[in-house]
């Protein structure tokens, strides 16, 4: 599932940086703390329409435009929801078998089938990391 707040806050965050301004500027420009701006970008605070209306005017950006964009990642979420489902799901044969809690922080979901293992990490809703791992007698070969 997607979170609306996330993908406003990657949004604005890449305006930003497509300016090569920092979060001070922008915060000082639209009016708003550095740290609650910090926030929106993290996803971590739902932004009010007349707050995201003074940051979208402090980056030079149309509302709406970037409100458009957002509801494109948001379709496009939506439209791969269930595209990168678990192998077991799609391929009865051979089972492949969770890994068990283990994994170190940061890491994805990581499945197994004693040969080939993979890892799905979901950096963002733009951006999943696919890792798969096959073992050959002691050789191990890696692809990202």
């Amino acid at each position: 599932m997607v979170l609306l707040r996330r993908v406003i806050g990657d949004a604005l965050r890449a305006r930003r940086q497509a300016q090569h301004r920092t979060l001070r500027e922008v915060s000082t420009a639209a009016n708003v703390s550095l740290g609650y701006l910090s926030e929106i970008e993290r996803g971590q605070k739902e932004a009010s329409s007349e707050l995201l209306a003074a940051i979208c005017e402090a980056l030079g950006v149309h509302l709406s435009d970037m409100l458009r964009e957002v509801s494109h990642t948001v379709a496009a979420e939506e439209q791969t929801a269930g595209v990168l489902a678990p192998v077991r799901e799609m391929h009865p044969v051979p089972e492949m078998r969770p890994v068990p809690a283990s994994r170190s922080a940061g890491e994805g979901e990581k499945v197994t089938d004693g040969q080939v293992s993979v890892t799905v990490r979901r950096d963002s809703p733009l951006k999943t990391t696919l890792l798969a791992t096959r073992t050959r007698g002691r050789e191990v070969v890696r692809a990202a």
